[in-house]
């Protein structure tokens, strides 16, 4: 797997995320090759956890093309190119239902070292 995938789960697990899932998107997506699915505990852990990675990728040299879900948002998406982080609230996670909604492809789930 690649470096900047390695960092994202294991800043997120450093940060407490539950449930960290790896979706392999490498034969379907031209755009990304991983989507990171985690859990937060609540809105202001969501941003936290997003300000945790984008600050450790760019101490490591890897752009961040964009980031969506601001203040209030249960949803926050921060794309790495490479990596496309999805980090939800409990409830919002259960409403949006990524890994249902792309069971067709390799998932793995992340419970750190």
């Amino acid at each position: 797997m690649s470096e900047i995938l390695e960092m994202t789960k294991k800043v997120l697990d450093e940060k407490l995320a539950e449930d960290i899932t790896v979706i392999d998107m490498r034969d379907i997506n031209p755009f990304t090759d991983y989507f990171v699915i985690c859990t937060a505990r609540n809105v202001r852990h969501a941003q936290s956890l997003a300000d945790f990675v984008e600050e450790e990728a760019n101490k490591r040299g890897y752009d961040v093309r964009m980031r969506e879900g601001e203040r209030e948002s249960t949803w926050v998406l921060l794309d790495l190119y490479e990596v496309v982080i999805h980090i939800f609230t409990e409830e919002a996670r259960k409403t949006y239902r990524l890994e249902a909604l792309w069971a067709d492809q390799p998932q793995e789930s992340y419970s750190g070292e």
